[in-house]
């Protein structure tokens, strides 16, 4: 097998095909090749209605254009005769096989054993394992040669199965997750871009970078929500049950009452008084019967993720970062499946035989594979992967202490499915008294089978003494305990997640970024056990939802979703009609949001503070010459009450006034955002021109959002002074800026407060460049190094440690080419909060020169940052 290097590997072999001598080529995608948005044109917050972007256009582009995913794929196809697609067998799967690729479990293993089982022969046909937009076979004789390869594992049995049933990919399934993209793209960007400008242009503390709503998102945020209410609405009540104690055979035992509870005190009492006055209980009758606790079915990614928060203390999002890492190292299978039966090909001694050396359970399996192991129970086939399998063994020390739980409990898991079931004897003792029926209870082990694995699951066992049918036994005591019923405790991320797959919200892919989603907003926050608290903002909103229109937040406005996208995918609906009807009741339901939104708007005043009493004074406003008020919470935001204008800041750093110091563009005082540690960057910016960005074609310059667009709302960057392109204005990127960044096509700019360890920073991405230490001054000049073309700097350093001759302090030249300079700086890479933008450097970054005062130097012509 030939192995070439490419964007991905492409990986080639002789073998056979359709009877005829073949040559494959196999590659591979990173994730997705397409993502879904709105065109540039829709992308304007504050110039297009959100109404409109339920008629909106969309488009298809790379998710990962660096990559170019796109361009690999359709230089690889030319020249192919047939393409196979080897992708899930789900829905999303079969949509890769029209637009994208994600053949998640595609490695060399796969390919040494795809080349094994086919066999050598002479180049023919061309095979090809990548998608069919990228590839151009669906314009290729009416899309012949395109074949679907349909299989549950990667075993030899059923990838040679998949090689001989061939099927054609179903564009109905496609279909039906390209409707559901669509549906959730519009209906969530409307309901979140009219929230976010409505309630974050009007209160202050909201403490929320987005007020985001989703088809998905928002109704798990009601589960949580609802348990709140019913805790808060929650009466409790006393109640109160006899229990009698008796002392059998050297047991002391307390007897359950038939009546459990009751919630009248005379009355209990009542119950009390005749079974006191009887004084004995009567043994009325025994029950003995065997009973098994079953053995666990395949684990599937729900059930891992329920496991990973309520017993190992992980979020569903961390659990997936973690099992997708351990898939990658090959340790264990691919971890998003729906399935918990395993396929009949599947090979279990072999993967017991990988863990036999283990050092945990390496005992338990030796004795299955001796013994014998069982057959794991049925489960669910939804078709897509099998059940989440250990690959290899592992120890705590190779994989770490996060990543050794889950990897233990996946272990733990598969080994108790192919163990026999947990056996135990259940005894139940029925007793009278007082015309009173009351009774005890008590099991013991026969065999631990699964549970000797999974100790955590064993059956808790309670010996009682022998009792015969008849006999009379005199209790020590008769106690009435009173209690009170006591509310349900806050969702867990278990429940959740359960509440979640019962209502289908979300997929074993996108539960985690639910719930991630939720908290991320600050809807909710988890509390110690992972229990999701709502917050004021998740409470107001939910509740304001119910006031409105409760289907908003239900879960059955999901459940409607899916049952329409349900039969896109089987044929029996047209995508376009179903898409366009499903969009029209959100398109009705938003109008008649927006016209209510005053009963939602007054949960909000109750709950917030208007952005007038909010923050405090900290720059003047250029329009109205009058302080503008700092809102620190998110998004954090500058107001003026005048104006009545919010200016928004970037985020995860902090913020004040710059010397006093104004844009000389719109009169706006600058502020100086910082971010903190020693390696933070700070850079001063006009809050004006941060979300209104100035120059024309900025846009196209330096990849600034538009005005109103996500910078204004606190989603991203705007244009910083480092970025700003004015000529003459010493805080922008013409004055400060000194040479081309070399980790990117950014510029390095003079961090204008970093004294005494100066520094550069890169307007684009992190790196940093530590000038002269302990300097009195450094400082940009207007001369450019005539070799290298960057901006010379000066240099006041310290007189008493100097690296100049004769005590001298006063140096300049150019970082790149000057010598003494060049050896004095120190590149690393810092924190920054801003994305990266499409400016250009000063300069090319490379070059040789001299100083400006002590004469050329012997610097190599090629040197630059690259080489520190």
């Amino acid at each position: 097998m030939l192995t070439r290097k490419s964007n991905t590997d492409v990986h080639e072999f002789d073998g056979k095909f359709l009877g005829l001598h073949s040559h494959f080529k196999v590659t591979s995608v990173i994730g997705h090749v397409f993502s879904v948005d709105f065109p540039a044109t829709y992308q304007d917050w504050t110039t297009t209605d959100p109404l409109d972007l339920f008629q909106a256009p969309i488009l298809k582009s790379e998710s990962n254009p660096k990559a170019h995913i796109r361009r690999h794929l359709s230089q690889e196809a030319r020249g192919c005769n047939h393409l196979v697609l080897w992708l899930d067998c789900d829905r999303e799967g079969e949509n890769i096989c029209f637009e994208g690729a994600s053949f998640h479990f595609c490695g060399n293993d796969y390919l040494k054993f795809m080349s094994q089982q086919l066999g050598p022969g002479s180049p023919n046909f061309v095979m090809r394992r990548i998608v069919i937009e990228c590839t151009g076979f669906n314009v290729k004789d009416g899309g012949k040669g395109i074949h679907r390869a349909r299989f549950s594992s990667v075993t030899e049995k059923d990838i040679l199965k998949a090689m001989e049933n061939l099927v054609q990919p179903n564009r109905n399934e496609a279909l039906a997750v390209d409707a559901r993209q669509e549906i959730d793209l519009k209906v969530g960007v409307a309901f979140t871009r009219f929230q976010t400008s409505y309630f974050q242009g009007k209160y202050g503390n909201l403490d929320s970078r987005v007020i985001s709503y989703g088809p998905c998102q928002t109704p798990t945020l009601g589960f949580c929500v609802q348990r709140y209410l019913n805790i808060n609405t929650f009466k409790p009540e006393k109640f109160w049950t006899v229990h009698p104690y008796i002392v059998h055979r050297g047991y002391e035992l307390k007897l359950e009452w038939g009546r459990e509870k009751l919630f009248d005190l005379d009355v209990s009492l009542m119950f009390q008084k005749l079974v006191m006055e009887d004084g004995t209980v009567e043994v009325i009758n025994i029950y003995e019967k065997q009973e098994h606790k079953s053995r666990p079915a395949g684990l599937n990614t729900v059930n891992l993720l329920k496991v990973a928060s309520s017993a190992l203390g992980f979020g569903p999002q961390m659990a997936m970062q973690i099992a997708e890492k351990l898939y990658t190292q090959g340790f264990i299978s691919y971890p998003r499946t729906e399935s918990t039966a395993y396929p009949s090909s599947f090979d279990f001694r072999g993967a017991l035989e990988a863990q036999k050396s283990n050092s945990v359970w390496g005992g338990h399996v030796q004795k299955l594979l001796a013994d014998g192991y069982q057959k794991p129970r049925l489960g669910t086939d939804v078709g897509d992967h099998p059940p989440i399998t250990p690959m290899r063994s592992a120890t705590e020390e190779i994989l770490g202490c996060d990543a050794w739980k889950l990897y233990q409990y996946v272990c733990q898991h598969f080994i108790a499915t192919v163990s026999s079931d947990c056996k135990y004897v259940r005894t139940n003792i029925e007793f009278s008294s007082g015309g009173e029926s009351f009774h005890c209870t008590g099991q013991y082990v026969t065999a631990q089978g699964f549970t000797s694995i999974m100790p955590w699951l064993a059956v808790s066992e309670k010996k009682l003494p022998e009792f015969a049918t008849g006999e009379k036994i005199k209790f020590s005591k008769v106690e009435l305990y009173e209690g009170t019923t006591s509310p349900p405790d806050y969702l867990t991320e278990s429940e959740a997640i359960s509440l979640m797959e019962k209502h289908g919200i979300g997929t074993d892919a996108s539960i985690p970024v639910h719930i991630n989603n939720i908290c991320e907003r600050n809807y909710v926050q988890v509390h110690s056990g992972r229990r999701l608290v709502p917050t004021a903002l998740g409470i107001t909103l939910v509740r304001g939802y119910q006031c409105i229109d409760p289907d908003l937040c239900l879960p059955d406005i999901r459940s409607f979703i899916e049952h329409q996208i349900t039969l896109i995918a089987k044929g029996q609906a047209d995508h376009s009609l179903v898409v366009k009807h499903v969009l029209e009741q959100f398109k009705q339901k938003f109008v008649y949001f927006v016209k209510q939104i005053e009963h939602m708007d007054a949960l909000f005043e109750a709950q917030f503070s208007p952005l007038s009493e909010s923050g405090r004074a900290m720059s003047k406003c250029g329009k109205c010459l009058r302080y503008m008020k700092h809102i620190s919470p998110q998004p954090p935001r500058l107001y003026c009450g005048t104006c009545e204008d919010v200016y928004y800041l970037p985020q995860k750093g902090s913020i004040k006034l710059y010397k006093e110091l104004s844009c000389p563009l719109d009169n706006f005082e600058l502020v100086l955002f910082s971010i903190p540690g020693p390696e933070g960057k700070s850079f001063p910016l006009c809050p004006y021109c941060y979300n209104n960005p100035p120059f024309e074609n900025v846009d196209a310059l330096f990849g600034a959002p538009k005005t109103g667009g996500p910078a204004k709302l606190g989603k991203g960057a705007g244009m910083p002074c480092s970025l700003c392109p004015h000529p003459t204005c010493r805080h922008s990127l013409i004055s400060q800026g000194v040479c081309a960044c070399p980790e990117c096509s950014g510029t390095l700019v003079l961090d204008p407060v970093s004294a005494p360890k100066w520094r550069l920073h890169c307007n684009m991405c992190n790196c940093l460049v530590f000038l002269p230490q302990g300097a009195h001054r450094i400082s940009t000049t207007q001369e450019r190094c005539p070799d290298c073309d960057s901006t010379i700097i000066e240099v006041d350093f310290n007189k008493n440690n100097t690296p100049l001759a004769d005590g001298a302090t006063l140096y300049s030249g150019c970082i790149l080419c000057d010598e003494l300079l060049h050896s004095l700086i120190e590149m690393k890479h810092g924190k920054s909060s801003f994305r990266r933008f499409g400016g250009r450097g000063r300069g090319t970054g490379r070059g040789r020169g001299g100083s400006r005062r002590g004469g050329k130097k012997n610097v190599d012509p090629k040197m630059s940052f690259r080489d520190f």
